[in-house]
């Protein structure tokens, strides 16, 4: 007989399922000042622990499984999976509580680690990415690594704590020096179109940390994966992820001077990982844009990869209106700028000004709660 008073919490649950309380009418009427015993199954009587004692057929199962070599236990507890036809891949999330902001809905750096971590786990269901991002063998034998070059990612409605958002990723060529990676989020419950983003790589010698043209072995090797046909997160004419960033210039409206990187900011190419930025960009934002509006839509242009060492200043300024437009449509941006105001932003290295990033947002009035 196994007494369950050694066992903690978790192995009196999982008893629960396997085992069976005799006379009482559940798993947890215990009876005061006397010990418990349950009847299990006759495995439970060999040399085991409590735990071992009550694993399920299915835990077993998932054991076997890792043990064969053919899956980890990942794969097997992810919410995620490749279309049949293998060409995307789609897996379903749960908000955490540490994930949401002020707003008590998940942050713009939450969904954009989120990101990250689908297009990642996408990867390494092909069988890539077993220790770089999305790191194909070849690319893995000749130490080369993918840079984000361009992020745009437009959220219409933030998922609060709890629930599900549910995300589709699929890769494609991008010419000859890099690669794309677009996503559609939505609300796993309603189906609703919650959000969308694009991304574009560029390929990096880890070694040497210069630029390098996309070889053939490696676009054989990931291009079998792609979409026969293009096929764009953003299909519309114009849309905002095709728009150009200017420069933005000095004296700025609104900075943050002195930024630095955490040690836990660095990713395993060993430089800042790129959602890292979005929280600096935001840093120089006014007060009161934030206190009012929430993040509609975000691109940031990536110029130079940025160290453990660097100091970063952030620079802001309100987007200024295109000098072709008449007076009448100006007055009426103007009155648009109230409610969805746009903002220009520059990361820039403290000592010697150089370039790290530049960045364009788009926001729009909090929604009444």
């Amino acid at each position: 007989m196994l007494k369950l008073c050694s066992c903690n919490v978790t192995d009196l649950i999982q008893a629960s399922v396997q085992c069976r309380f005799p006379g009482s009418p559940g798993p947890f009427a215990f009876r005061r000042r006397s010990p418990v015993s349950v009847s299990c199954s006759p495995l439970s009587r060999l040399k085991l622990t409590p735990v071992q004692a009550v694993l399920s057929s299915q835990q077993k199962e998932v054991a076997e499984v890792v043990k064969s070599g053919s899956g980890s236990l990942a794969d097997l507890l992810r919410l995620g999976s490749l279309a049949e036809d293998g060409l995307s891949y789609n897996e379903k999330y749960i908000v955490r509580c540490y994930e949401v902001g002020i707003n008590k809905t998940a942050t713009i750096e939450t969904l954009a680690n989120l990101l990250q971590e689908i297009g990642s786990n996408h990867a390494q269901s092909l069988g890539f990415s077993t220790d770089g991002f999305a790191t194909t063998p070849t690319m893995r034998k000749m130490h080369l690594i993918w840079v984000t070059a361009r992020m745009h990612i437009e959220i219409y409605k933030y998922p609060a704590w709890s629930d599900v958002v549910e995300i589709e990723t699929w890769c494609q060529s991008e010419g000859r020096i890099g690669t794309r990676r677009d996503w559609i989020l939505k609300d796993a419950t309603t189906g609703e179109l919650i959000g969308r983003a694009t991304g574009k790589w560029v390929m990096m010698n880890q070694d040497t940390r210069r630029l390098q043209k996309v070889s053939d072995d490696v676009r054989e090797e990931h291009l079998i994966f792609c979409p026969r046909e293009p096929r764009l997160a953003f299909p519309e004419k114009n849309n905002k992820s095709l728009k150009k960033i200017i420069k933005l210039e000095d004296p700025a409206q609104y900075s943050r001077l002195g930024l630095t990187p955490r040690r836990a900011d660095l990713d395993m190419n060993h430089h800042v990982n790129y959602v890292t930025y979005i929280g600096w960009v935001l840093e120089s934002m006014p007060q009161e844009i934030i206190d009012t509006h929430e993040l509609q839509s975000i691109t940031l242009d990536y110029r130079r990869e940025c160290l453990q060492d660097d100091v970063v200043d952030s620079l802001t300024s309100p987007e200024p209106i295109d000098g072709t437009e008449t007076v009448s449509e100006q007055n009426g941006t103007a009155r648009e700028d109230a409610d969805c105001p746009k903002f220009l932003h520059l990361l820039r290295v403290s000592c010697d000004g150089q370039e790290i990033n530049r960045g364009r947002t788009e926001w729009r009035k909090k929604p009444a709660r």
